[in-house]
């Protein structure tokens, strides 16, 4: 009986070590019961906000990737020396060695994944982050503008409402080649099918902005009993943007007030612009407060 007890010793610390953790995070909740947080509304999506939750998500899987790669060979460790030394059992090495090689292998694999991951991730928040605030500034224009409207099983980088129509804005970030050839490793063309940049090609970002103003189209058109037509814009960020082609609005995510430019043949009146902003901002306001977070 006492060898039994004493082959658990590892399994006993490995528990240990998730309890205790555990125990200090209920602990600190538990202290925070008599308190709650002063906003009681739900608040704006951020410019990249389902990028910054992938983002934490991502870091949170790479936290335990890292943990278990370090831990679990000094687990599976401790255990050939419990069975071997300690119960005096003919444990071969070989079988604790192949399990640690497997999970090492297994989390190595998963946290290089992880990394790439939320590198491109990360890429794509500065973008949308640059955009989107670059965008703010046509507030001071009388435009309303939002940002990561939730669709369908995806979502809407930016909208922006005004007197001459909505814009739905779709953010592309895309990491320049370094090849010290000048503009060429900054320009991209669109030749009215491609985006043609320095050493690749893509067709993708155009469609998908056009199918998400369609989509956004139907939505509000159903949602105010409306007609209403969404123009479809493709931002590029610090890309130089040659456009061979007129049919589509894409620019490099600066200087977003040539949008005040574009010219509607039905524009919006005040209060068409009012129900369309009311139903945007309905889907765009589910942002719970996370201090006192029950």
């Amino acid at each position: 009986m006492n060898t039994f007890f004493i082959q658990l010793i590892p399994l006993a610390l490995f528990l240990l070590s998730i309890c205790v953790p555990v125990g200090i995070v209920v602990w600190i909740r538990r202290q925070r019961k008599n308190r709650r947080n002063p906003l009681t509304f739900q608040m704006l999506r951020a410019p990249g906000e389902s990028i910054s939750e992938r983002i934490e998500n991502l870091s949170s899987d790479i936290d335990q990737y890292v943990t278990f790669t370090g831990f679990v060979p000094l687990l599976c460790y401790s255990m050939y020396l419990s069975t071997r030394y300690v119960a005096q059992t003919q444990a071969s090495p070989v079988v604790f060695l192949i399990l640690a090689f497997g999970f090492v292998a297994y989390y190595g694999f998963q946290l290089n994944k992880a990394f790439i991951q939320r590198h491109k991730e990360q890429l794509g928040l500065d973008c949308e982050r640059s955009v989107g605030q670059e965008l703010n500034q046509l507030m001071l224009d009388g435009y309303r503008v939002y940002h990561d409207f939730q669709a369908d099983n995806f979502n809407i980088d930016h909208v922006v409402i005004g007197e001459n129509g909505v814009f739905a804005i779709e953010t592309k970030g895309r990491s320049k080649p370094d090849k010290d050839r000048g503009k060429d490793d900054v320009r991209v063309v669109y030749d009215g099918q491609m985006l043609q940049f320095p050493t690749w090609r893509e067709r993708e970002p155009l469609e998908q902005a056009k199918r998400q103003a369609v989509w956004l189209a139907s939505w509000l058109s159903s949602s105010v009993g409306e007609q209403v037509s969404v123009k479809p814009v493709l931002a590029l960020p610090g890309w130089f943007v040659d456009r061979k082609a007129k049919d589509l609005l894409i620019y490099n995510g600066k200087n977003p007030q040539y949008l005040l430019k574009i010219n509607s043949e039905t524009p919006l009146t005040p209060e068409m612009i009012q129900r369309i902003a009311h139903q945007i901002d309905q889907k765009c306001r589910n942002v719970a407060p996370q201090a006192y977070k029950k």
